[in-house]
C-alpha cells in the first residue's frame, strides 16, 4: 500500500550526548499537551528509557526508530504506523550526526531526519560557553548539506547571555534561535551507568516536567516554532510504502501472523515479565507479537509466586535484575515456576536481563558507606543455565550487531548495552558489528527458545516473530505434557 504523509513533524537532536535532549523534548511534549495537541513522540536509535520518559509526560505509548534495524521505506512506514497526531516529536540520539560506530552518519539523528523529510531543532548545550557558541553552530550547520536545521535552542543558559548572543548568531550564521532552556538543577533528570533513572524512581517527575513546560513557554517562541515545522511539513510530504509483513499491524485485533494471511485463530497466551526489574521492551515488537496472534499477559517476577495461568511462552525482557537482585531471589515460588515451564518444553524468549533471570547465580558488587573494599553477594535466580553473571564494571559488547543462528541461517539485529556478563553467554549465533566487522559467538537457542544479553528489534526479522509465536501454538497444541525439550 503506498500513500502521502504530510504531517507536521520535528526532530530534537543536540550537539552531543548529555545536552539536555530528554528534559526538553519531556518539556515540550507536555506543553504541546497543555495547549490541546494531539501528540506522537519518537526516539531515533537504541533506546528503552527515554520512550519511557515520552509515555510518562503524555500518557501514550512512545516508539522507537532506528535506521540500523530497519531499512529507510520500512522506518517511514513505522513512524506513519497509526500516526495521526498533530505533531510528531522525535527525540535524536547522541549527536546529531553521530551514526554507526560514531564514525558516519548511517542511523544518526541526521539519517533520521533525511528519511522523514524533518526540520531539526538543534539543541546546543551553551554552558560555559560565550562568543565560542557561534563556531560550534557553524560547524554543524557547515556539515548540514540537507539544510534540515531550521533553528536553535540555546540550553542551560541564563536569559541575558541568550538575548545578548541570539542577535549574533541570527545575524553570522542565518539561523533563528527559538530560545533557550535555563539551567535549573531541579528541573535535571538522574542518571545511573545506563542512561537516565526510570521515570518510576523520579517522584517528582510529574512536577518537573509541569514546571518545565511553564519555563518553556516563556523562553521559547513555540508558536513561530510550530509554524515553522507546519509549513516544512506541507512543502516535504513523505510517500509511505508499507511493507507485506507490516499489514497484520494495520489490523488491530488481527491474529494473522506478519508474514501471510491466515485463518484468524485463538491467540496463543505469552507471558511478559514487566515490573521494575523487567521494563525494557520496544513497543513495535510488542505488537508484531500481538499481530501474529499473541495476546500478551503481563507478570512480575518480584512480586508474583506464580506465573499467570494457561501460557503458551515466555518472554523475559531486559531491564536491572542487579538492582533488585535479593527480591527477585527471595521470591523462590517464580523462581521455580520459570525453571519448571521452561524445563518442560515452553517456548521463551529472554534478553540481556531476561536472560541474567535465568541463571543460577547473579554476583553483584556491594560497598558499603565509609569502607573503599568492595564486597561480591551472590544471589541464586531462576536456575535454568548453569551458570553465573557477575558485574565487569565497564559497558560489555557494546553497541549494535546482527545476530546469525548457526543452524537456521536466521539473522536479526539487535544491540548489546550491558555491564554484566556470564561464564555461560552461549555459542549458537555469531554476532557481527557493523562498520568494523567484528565477531563473537553468543546466544543459547534451540527450536523453542531463544537467550541472550543481545536486545532484539523484530521488525528486521518478521520471520522471527512467525517462529516463536508458532512454537507457542505447538506447544498449546500438543507439547504441554513435556513431549518437546528445552
Amino acid at each position: 500500500m503506498e500513500w502521502t504523509m504530510d504531517g507536521v513533524r520535528v526532530v530534537l537532536a543536540a550537539t552531543g550526548s548529555g545536552s539536555g535532549k530528554t528534559m526538553i523534548t519531556c518539556s515540550l511534549l507536555r506543553a504541546l499537551s497543555k495547549r490541546g495537541k494531539k501528540v506522537q513522540a519518537f526516539k531515533c536509535g537504541p533506546d528503552y528509557i527515554d520512550p519511557m520518559f515520552h509515555e510518562k509526560v503524555l500518557g501514550v505509548p512512545s516508539r522507537n526508530l532506528d535506521l540500523y534495524f530497519t531499512g529507510e521505506e520500512e522506518t517511514r512506514a513505522l513512524f506513519a504506523l497509526d500516526n495521526h497526531a498533530d505533531i510528531s516529536v522525535i527525540e535524536g540520539v547522541m549527536g546529531l550526526y553521530d551514526g554507526l560506530g560514531g564514525i558516519c552518519e548511517d542511523a544518526s539523528a541526521y539519517h533520521l531526519a533525511k528519511v522523514l523529510k524533518a526540520p531539526i531543532l538543534l539543541i546546543v548545550d551553551a554552558h560555559g560557553m560565550g562568543l565560542s557558541v557561534l563556531a560550534q553552530i557553524a560547524g554543524f550547520l557547515s556539515m548540514d548539506k540537507e539544510h534540515l536545521i531550521k533553528g536553535i535552542l540555546l540550553n542551560k543558559t541564563s536569559e541575558d547571555f541568550y538575548r545578548n548572543i541570539a542577535p549574533l548568531i541570527e545575524s553570522e550564521l542565518s539561523i533563528k534561535v527559538y530560545g533557550h532552556f535555563p539551567q535549573e538543577k531541579d528541573l535535571q533528570l538522574d542518571s545511573r551507568y545506563l542512561g537516565l533513572k526510570l521515570p518510576g524512581e523520579i517522584e517528582d517527575l510529574q512536577e518537573r516536567c509541569d514546571r518545565a513546560a511553564q519555563v518553556l513557554e516563556k523562553s521559547f517562541r513555540l508558536d513561530e516554532f510550530l509554524e515553522m515545522a507546519a509549513a516544512e511539513g506541507k512543502a516535504h510530504p513523505l510517500k509511505i510504502q508499507t511493507p507485506v509483513w507490516m499489514n497484520p499491524l494495520l489490523e488491530k485485533g488481527s491474529a494473522q501472523t506478519c508474514a501471510s494471511v491466515g485463518q484468524a485463530e485463538k491467540p496463543v497466551r505469552i507471558g511478559v515479565a514487566r515490573d521494575e526489574a523487567f521494563c525494557f521492551y520496544y513497543r513495535d515488537n510488542l505488537r508484531m507479537l500481538e499481530a501474529a496472534g499473541a495476546e500478551l499477559v503481563p507478570f512480575s517476577p518480584l512480586r508474583d509466586q506464580k506465573l499467570p495461568d494457561d501460557l503458551d511462552g515466555l518472554l523475559l525482557g531486559g531491564g536491572y535484575p542487579e538492582l533488585k537482585a535479593a527480591q527477585l531471589s527471595a521470591n523462590t515460588g517464580m523462581c521455580t515456576a520459570v525453571r519448571e515451564a521452561i524445563l518442560a518444553g515452553m517456548p521463551s524468549l529472554a534478553e540481556c536481563g531476561g536472560f541474567m533471570y535465568l541463571h543460577d547465580w547473579i554476583q553483584v558488587k556491594k560497598k558499603e558507606e565509609g569502607n573503599a573494599a568492595e564486597s561480591l553477594e551472590s544471589y541464586s535466580m531462576a536456575g535454568v543455565l548453569h551458570g553465573n553473571c557477575f558485574d565487569t564494571g565497564r559497558l560489555v559488547r557494546f553497541g549494535y550487531a546482527e545476530f546469525k543462528e548457526k543452524n537456521t541461517g536466521l539473522v536479526i539485529r539487535g544491540h548489546e548495552f550491558h555491564y554484566f556478563d556470564s561464564s555461560c553467554c552461549g555459542t549458537d549465533c555469531v554476532a557481527v558489528k557493523p562498520v568494523t566487522g567484528r565477531s563473537w559467538e553468543c546466544m543459547a537457542t534451540g527450536d523453542n527458545h531463544f537467550w541472550g544479553f543481545g536486545h532484539l528489534y523484530y521488525p528486521s526479522a518478521p520471520e522471527f516473530v512467525e517462529w516463536f509465536v508458532g512454537a507457542c501454538r505447538k506447544w498449546r497444541d500438543g507439547g504441554r505434557n513435556g513431549q518437546q525439550e528445552a
